[in-house]
C-alpha cells in the first residue's frame, strides 16, 4: 500500500471505531423485563412515598410505578400494582398525610397484574370510580384475585378525559404491550409555571411475545408502531412510567430539591421512547427474518 494512503485509511478505521463505540445499545426483550420488574422483593418494597411536583406525588414500590394526584374535590390514584402491593400503596398515601379513603378515581396503565390486579381491593377500601380502556376490558375481567370480579365503572376510549376537582387527564391508546395500553397525559403547576406530564403504559415487548403471525393479535405489530408514534407526538416536560426504572426513579429521587425539579427531563422521555422502540424493531425484524411471514 502506498504510503501517503495510510493516513486516510487510518482515519477511515478510527471513524468506524468512534461510530461503533458511540452507537446505542439495543435492549433485548429479556434486559428491559429484568430493568423493569425486578426482583419480587422490588415489586414489594415501598419506595420513600414523596411529592415530586406540583400536586402528584409518589405512592409506589420499587419497581412498580404509582401516582397519586391529589385534587379539592378528593384523590386520582394511578395503578392498583398487584393485590398484594395494595397496603403497601395505602401506607404511603397514608404516610403524606392524605386518607385513602378519598381516593375518588382509580386509573391504570395496562391489563397485567402488576399494574391493575389490586383494582378490587382499592375499590373495596376507598369505594373509588375504577376507569378502563374498552380495548383492555376482556383482559381485565379474567383479572380476579382470590376469584373477586374486577370492578369496572367507566369504560373510556382513546382521546377521553377523566376530570376531579381541576384536574384533568386525557387517555391514550397505545397497544401493543396490552390491547388497551393507555398513556395518561396530564399537566401540573409548580411555582406558577405549567409543566406537561406522561406516564407511558408501557411499549415493551416482553420475552416470548409473538410479533408476527400472532393468532390472538394479528396486526399486533402494526399495533406497537401506531403507539410509537402517538409517544413521539405527545409533548412532554416530565416522563413517567408503568415501572420506575422507565424514568429513572431512583436517580431522580436522590436529586430532589434541587434546582431545577429532576423530574423535568423532556430528552429522558424521548430517550425512553428511543429505547422501547429499539428493541421492539430489532424483535420484529429477527421475527420476520427467522423465517415467520406476514
Amino acid at each position: 500500500m502506498p504510503l501517503r494512503l495510510l493516513p486516510s485509511l487510518l482515519a477511515a478505521i478510527l471513524s468506524a471505531a468512534l461510530l461503533w463505540a458511540q452507537a446505542p445499545h439495543v435492549w433485548t426483550p429479556q434486559e428491559l423485563f429484568t430493568r423493569n420488574v425486578g426482583t419480587k422483593e422490588d415489586q414489594d418494597r415501598q419506595f420513600p412515598p414523596h411529592k415530586m411536583i406540583g400536586n402528584l406525588y409518589y405512592v409506589g414500590t420499587t419497581s412498580l410505578g404509582s401516582f397519586l394526584l391529589a385534587t379539592p374535590e378528593g384523590l386520582i390514584l394511578i395503578n392498583s400494582d398487584y393485590e398484594r402491593t395494595v397496603p403497601v400503596i395505602k401506607s404511603s398515601v397514608e404516610k403524606l398525610g392524605f386518607k385513602f379513603t378519598d381516593i375518588k378515581i382509580l386509573l391504570g396503565s395496562h391489563a397485567h397484574g402488576d399494574h391493575m390486579e389490586g383494582d378490587a381491593m382499592v375499590k373495596e377500601l376507598s369505594g373509588a370510580q375504577v376507569v378502563a380502556m374498552a380495548e383492555d376490558v376482556p383482559a381485565l375481567q379474567k383479572m380476579r384475585p382470590g376469584g373477586k370480579p374486577h370492578p369496572i365503572d367507566r369504560v373510556i376510549h382513546d382521546g377521553d378525559t377523566v376530570t376531579l376537582g381541576g384536574t384533568t387527564l386525557v387517555a391514550h391508546l397505545t397497544p401493543g404491550h396490552t390491547r388497551g395500553c393507555t398513556t395518561w397525559t396530564f399537566q401540573v403547576t409548580d411555582a406558577g409555571k405549567s409543566y406537561d406530564v406522561v406516564i407511558i403504559g408501557s411499549m415493551g415487548v416482553n420475552p416470548g411475545f409473538i410479533l408476527v403471525n400472532n393468532p390472538d393479535t394479528p396486526r399486533i405489530a402494526e399495533e406497537y408502531m401506531h403507539g410509537f408514534d402517538v409517544l413521539r407526538g405527545l409533548k412532554c416536560d416530565i416522563p413517567l412510567g408503568s415501572h420506575p426504572a422507565m424514568f429513572r426513579l431512583q436517580e431522580k429521587f436522590a436529586k430532589l430539591g434541587q434546582t431545577p425539579n429532576p423530574y423535568i427531563d423532556p430528552q429522558g422521555f424521548k430517550n425512553e421512547i428511543e429505547i422501547e422502540y429499539s428493541a421492539f424493531r430489532s424483535t420484529y425484524d429477527a421475527q420476520l427474518k427467522g423465517g415467520q411471514k406476514q
